[in-house]
């Protein structure tokens, strides 16, 4: 044996003593003349099986439908090399991702000889970078809102205090007047007040700085008490249809919040079948994480909201949870719904997938996480309907003028005198100075040192006479210091102060009692 044939023989036996690599060769037509260890690990077939037939039995139906075989040959033979990555069929059927190549084979004189064929399984580095992609895209989706959220926290906030002047002053005026075309003009403005309240609470909901109440529920039991409110949200020519398991894990979450996004889901939908359809609310225990929330784990209660409408076009996918963005006319759509829904899921500690394709629907996925506590048992009665409040004097702690301003004038009309301060430092020199009040009214967020939460422990602390009750059109410092005591929301009206008055007054009785 020559030293030449005895280097062949070497490298024969080393391309067939590789496993990582399926390596072999094929003839001028493609078929197989060769095949080593790698190639039998990785496509599962002997090398009987396999020589002497043509290498598209490797290749996906639809692969071989358009040609992709004959082409990279024809390519190889033109270039002297062809690659690409695809989907690859093993002997077991199973699908694999490949990274090929094939090279033309030519002796010394040019003549063309075969191919050789490299073909490596990609599939666990291919699963990889797209898991690192979803990560980054739902990282920079996160950061995006969370911007986002900043920002229209802020607005809600400001807009709170214009609608606190707007609705106050209506609800003054209107009990003044008595010219029927002044109480409807006053009527329409607070009417429009009331819808600008809605708006900013959808805002502060998804800016996560609306407080929450969440509670341990039931949530099978809770979807079917909502069934009429669904129904109603809906159109004489949509069916609902509500598929629940006999038993669900327990979550916790805000009964209003949660009603208000499945609310909104079902608008959404009702949009979106404007010719009829079906809308399904299917829910059901899950772990995760799973290709739609990879980046939750534990169990979940998921809740999928599908429909038989027109879906949602690729390039909005990615902008429906922003604020303000809609497809809809201004008449049918404000932009608020979804970023609503975004807000009360991530609050809640889940998430909310979509999954659309045009023409033939689309599925909003609620994941909430199972609580761990049990269900939770019945409150204690709340305070009884207002009937007088005792009036006095109340020291009212507000840095924007024309909000306390307004403010004044409603604690006016309820029958107190009122002492005005606009910082916590003004208002605790008051106290200082032996100001008589019988209850302090103070906003949450001002300017200085010393918020709202801050002044109300200072006063309980050495003001133990004196409730405090607190009012905030957005606050980050309730939200993180988890108050349990009621704050009164900005924008309210007459009848909402006089309630909480009362209730503060009545808590306060109790305590005093105990």
């Amino acid at each position: 044996m020559t030293l030449a044939q005895i280097n062949d023989r070497r490298f024969e036996l080393l391309v067939k003593a590789v496993v990582d690599y399926a390596i072999y060769m094929l003839d001028p037509q493609g078929h197989v003349v060769s095949w080593n260890s790698g190639a039998q690990r990785i496509k599962g077939y002997s090398e009987a099986d396999v020589v002497g037939r043509h290498y598209e039995m490797f290749f996906t139906p639809e692969d071989r439908d358009c040609g992709t075989p004959d082409f990279a040959l024809a390519n190889a033979l033109k270039n002297g090399r062809h690659e690409a990555e695809g989907w690859r069929v093993r002997k077991d059927g199973t699908r694999f991702w490949a990274s090929v190549v094939v090279d033309s084979i030519r002796d010394d004189n040019g003549q063309h000889l075969g191919f050789a064929k490299v073909t490596r399984d990609m599939t666990s580095q291919r699963n990889a970078q797209l898991a690192l992609s979803l990560t980054r895209e739902q990282l920079a989706q996160a950061q995006k809102m969370e911007a986002i959220g900043k920002l229209t926290g802020g607005v809600a906030h400001d807009f709170n205090n214009l609608l606190m002047i707007i609705n106050g002053y209506a609800d003054i005026l209107r009990r003044r007047l008595e010219a029927p075309e002044d109480v409807t003009a006053i009527d329409t403005i607070r009417h429009a007040a009331q819808r600008g309240r809605n708006l900013t609470r959808q805002l502060l909901a998804f800016s996560r700085r609306e407080p929450l109440n969440p509670v341990v529920m039931d949530p099978a039991r809770k979807i079917s008490e909502m069934r009429d409110l669904i129904t109603g949200s809906l159109r004489g020519d949509l069916d609902l249809e509500i598929e629940l398991p006999p038993v669900l894990h327990p979550v916790r979450i805000d009964a209003g919040e949660f009603e208000l996004a499945m609310v909104n889901l079902a608008i959404n939908a009702r949009d979106a079948m404007p010719q009829g359809g079906r809308l399904t609310i299917k829910a059901q225990n899950v772990a995760l994480p799973n290709g739609d929330a990879p980046h939750l784990r534990g169990q979940f209660v998921s809740i999928a909201i599908s429909d038989t409408g027109t879906g949602i076009a690729p390039e909005h996918l990615s902008k429906i949870f922003d604020p303000f963005f809609t497809t809809k006319d201004a008449k049918n759509g404000s932009g608020l719904g979804l970023p609503q829904v975004y807000g009360f899921a991530a609050r809640s500690g889940g998430t909310v997938t979509v999954n659309s394709t045009l023409w033939k629907g689309t599925t909003f996925t609620i994941y909430l996480p199972r609580a761990n506590a049990g269900l939770e048992k019945a409150r204690a009665p709340e305070a009884p309907e207002l009937r007088e409040l005792p009036g006095g004097t109340a020291l009212l702690v507000e840095d924007n003028q024309d909000v306390a301003t307004v403010t004044a004038s409603m604690l006016h009309e309820l029958g107190y005198q009122v002492v005005r301060a606009a910082s916590a430092s003004d208002a605790l020199e008051h106290l200082r100075a032996g100001v008589r009040v019988d209850f302090m009214l103070s906003d949450i967020i001002m300017p200085g040192s010393i918020n709202g939460v801050e002044l109300e422990d200072i006063v309980r602390r050495n003001y133990s006479l004196v409730p405090v009750l607190l009012m905030t059109g957005c606050s980050d410092n309730a939200l993180q210091q988890n108050l349990e005591r009621p704050v009164l929301r900005k924008p309210f009206d007459i009848e909402m102060l006089r309630q909480a008055l009362f209730n503060m007054v009545y808590d306060s009785t109790v305590a005093a009692q105990a």
